[in-house]
């Protein structure tokens, strides 16, 4: 995998096709690659004590490498 943290890449396919970002962390084994600001998705958070409300969070989820080109 040629990709490493820290290296600004593009996305080649999906719903954020086009749109680029930095590499937070990399999974060379797993092939994927976790990118700031892309494949985010919504997650329900339970309270954590009584009396707390619930709270929606934004996550990014890692994609695979080979859906994501290096930029200059």
């Amino acid at each position: 995998m040629k990709i490493k943290k820290g290296d600004n890449v593009r996305m080649l396919t999906g719903n954020d096709k086009g749109k680029k970002g930095k590499v937070v962390k990399a999974f060379p084994v797993l092939n994927r690659v976790l990118v700031e600001g892309i494949n985010m998705v919504k997650k329900n958070v339970k309270p954590k004590q009584r009396g707390q409300k619930g709270t929606v969070i934004e996550l990014s989820l890692p994609v695979n490498a080979s859906n994501v080109r290096k930029v200059d």
